[in-house]
């Protein structure tokens, strides 16, 4: 067998502890994106005021603030848990250093928030997971956020919306990553028992140990058009079952045709859509 290489530096940008892009509040000092869908150079003021969406309807990547300014009713968010954040439990070589820059590229703790808020004047609990801190990726802190987000929610009385966007679990933090997966799902199944409503909002991309728990497991799935949403990539699904793979199957619009997503909602159109959602379900609320 052969062994050159195996050891090498992974070229993998969840690995490398993510990119550290531009700041979102920094990137108003660039006067044009682009945009990777249909080659063209936008303002950015223009792009902001149309919620990071292209006028050829590609969905750019939003920080999890922005989601929330724009999701939320104005003044009613309040963050809980705010001040957690993940310590190098296994000793993995690298991690505090990249645990410092995934800090200082989004000025986030952790990869999700997490709180109360009021969507059209309907109250819930919310959570937006941040792409720009390791790729969403979920370690022990996120799942004990998500989970005590949950718990909260079902001792209030409140439905759960919920974003998604993650390269799945943080390998950095081993078997105690993956272990979140149930743990979270625990406390999912647990609000779901007391008759309350959830909601998750695939957005691009929704990965790995992310898509097989909680972000499947809403009473209604959502998703943004263009949403990469998977388990394996699609090179290692070729790989193990020798098959060519459809175009596309990992997109939204393919979920949504056999069934595994419920809808596709534009960026613009998702508060109007979600408080429709919670005044539907708000019977199981009692705040």
């Amino acid at each position: 067998m052969q062994l050159l290489g195996l050891f090498k530096t992974p070229n993998n940008e969840l690995e490398k502890g993510g990119r550290s892009p531009a700041r979102q509040d920094a990137d108003t000092t660039v006067q044009t994106k682009l945009c990777p869908a249909c080659g063209r150079r936008l303002p950015v003021g223009d792009l902001w005021n149309n919620h990071s969406v292209c006028p050829c309807g590609h969905h750019f990547r939003m920080n999890a603030r922005q989601r929330v300014s724009f999701i939320t009713d104005p003044d009613s968010f309040e963050e809980m848990n705010g001040e957690m954040k993940s310590r190098d439990l296994l000793g993995f070589p690298g991690y505090p250093k990249k645990l410092e820059n995934a800090w200082l590229a989004c000025r986030e703790k952790e990869a999700v928030v997490t709180g109360t808020a009021r969507i059209g004047g309907r109250p819930c609990a919310l959570f937006v997971m941040e792409p720009y801190f390791m790729m969403g990726s979920m370690g022990t802190v996120v799942g004990e956020k998500l989970t005590r987000l949950f718990e909260h929610a079902a001792e209030a009385g409140l439905p759960v919306v919920g974003y998604t966007v993650s390269g799945g679990a943080r390998m950095q933090e081993g078997i105690l990553s993956l272990m979140q997966m149930a743990k979270v799902s625990g406390a999912v199944g647990r609000h779901s028992a007391a008759g309350l409503f959830y909601l998750t909002v695939l957005t691009d991309p929704t990965t790995g140990g992310v898509t097989a728990s909680f972000a499947m497991e809403g009473d209604i799935i959502m998703a943004e058009p263009g949403a990469m949403v998977g388990f394996a990539g699609q090179r290692v699904i070729e790989q193990t079952t020798n098959k060519k793979l459809p175009e596309g199957f990992q997109r939204a619009e393919f979920l949504l045709e056999h069934g595994f997503v419920d809808c596709i909602v534009p960026r613009k159109e998702q508060r109007r859509v979600i408080a429709g959602l919670l005044s539907l379900h708000e019977r199981g609320a009692r705040a």
